[in-house]
């Protein structure tokens, strides 16, 4: 049984999501369990969930990543993030857009990292040589 969708193609949050999160090399969206998801190449791991809460407290504008573990406490000091339902026990953590205005430069840099945790050699080095998202202007303040 396929899952429901979960989230609005319209929704401009996703599109700015969308818009970070596939400027990076070679990464691809695919609906998983009713919610966007973002892979480090066609058959590549998921380095980004949009919208996944937590049991009883849904999160419909927020996005999952991972962090290395030596930030994690860090990252939860802010009330922004919080760990997310069934993913936390893999190193997810979950930021919150409702809890303050995005930082979209911050949410590029957290892409980024989790990015590298995923991708393969090869994606990565392109991701070196091209800068990505997280080195781009485009990326910086816009809501």
């Amino acid at each position: 049984m396929a899952h429901p969708r979960m989230y609005d193609d319209d929704d401009p949050v996703l599109a700015r999501v969308r818009e970070v999160a596939l400027a990076f090399p070679e990464a691809v969206e695919r609906e998983s369990h009713g919610r966007p998801t973002f892979r480090a190449g066609e058959s590549g791991k998921v380095f980004g969930y949009f919208g996944h809460g937590q049991s009883g407290r849904p999160r419909p504008a927020s996005i999952l990543v991972l962090a290395e573990p030596a930030e994690h406490a860090a990252l939860l000091a802010d009330d922004r993030f919080y760990l997310p339902s069934y993913l936390a026990s893999a190193g997810w953590l979950g930021l919150d857009f409702a809890a303050a205005e995005v930082d979209w430069q911050e949410v590029a840099e957290l892409l980024d990292g989790s990015y590298r945790m995923v991708a393969n050699a090869r994606l990565l080095a392109v991701l070196d040589a091209t800068g990505g998202p997280a080195r781009s202007p485009d990326s910086r303040g816009r809501t």
